[in-house]
């Protein structure tokens, strides 16, 4: 009796998180330009919209170019810093990883603050690649959770077993490491993308009026009414996120990131 009452809580708990996007998704099929709930009529024009439009698909254009870049400059720049830290166990390591995760621990409003008093003091303020720059050091933190996680999952003799046949450091990275921990660079790389992807305040702050992504448009559109074309780039930026994870649990070794390989050694 307690399994039942069990399965049903977590049910019920499935159902109240779901809720929120059942309801977008209705919205976004609405015949009527109008947000209601349920809809009048079903149609998929207004997910069309998203690519014909000019401004919307500039937009979405835009929000996958910055997410895309930003992830690969956030996993270039955590992977040394984990590896550093895993070989030399080092202070000024330690030092740089409290560094890297202090942006994802502050209020996203005051390192957008930080973000735009510097890029402004230096001159750039506004520049397109700028927006990058800031995605990848403020969620930095995430790759470098993951390849902290994943080095320290391998096995140091097998390093010290390459180093003695006469491998040097960048074969033992080309030919070991990297390979055994992929899994965590596309965790990391896609924890990255899905929230540079999504993320408003930052990509607001720093490039706001030159730069115009998804987050943003969806924002200035609120200006001039509702369109059910929000609602549907909701559903997009929903799918988009389920899609990349289910990536990484198919292929990326989920149940080794989370830990499942502790019990089997």
């Amino acid at each position: 009796m307690a399994r039942w009452w069990r399965r049903l809580f977590f049910f019920a708990v499935a159902l109240f998180l779901a809720a929120p996007i059942v309801v977008v998704a209705a919205v976004s099929l609405n015949r009527q330009k109008t947000l209601t709930f349920p809809p009048h009529g079903l149609s998929l024009a207004w997910y069309g919209d998203v690519f014909a439009d000019p401004e919307w698909r500039s937009a979405l254009f835009a929000s996958l170019l910055i997410a895309v870049s930003a992830a690969a400059l956030a996993v270039a720049t955590a992977f040394p810093l984990a590896w550093f830290n895993w070989r030399r166990k080092s202070r000024l390591g330690r030092v740089f990883q409290v560094l890297a995760t202090t942006p994802f621990i502050l209020p996203p409003v005051i390192s957008a603050l930080g973000f735009l008093s510097f890029w402004a003091t230096i001159g750039v303020y506004g520049a397109p690649w700028t927006v990058v720059v800031s995605h990848a050091m403020f969620l930095v933190t995430l790759p470098l959770v993951t390849l902290t996680l994943g080095f320290a999952s391998l096995d140091r003799e097998i390093v010290e077993a390459a180093t003695t046949m006469g491998a040097n450091e960048r074969l033992i990275l080309r030919t070991i490491i990297l390979p055994l921990m992929l899994p965590y660079i596309l965790s990391g790389y896609a924890f990255v993308f899905v929230l540079s992807l999504n993320e408003y305040i930052v990509a607001y702050m720093v490039v706001g009026f030159t730069v115009e992504t998804l987050p943003i448009k969806i924002f200035n559109s609120l200006r001039y009414g509702y369109t059910p074309t929000m609602a549907g780039v909701t559903v997009l930026f929903a799918a988009a996120a389920a899609a990349v994870f289910t990536l990484v649990a198919r292929f990326g070794d989920l149940p080794r990131l989370l830990g499942a390989w502790a019990g089997r050694d």
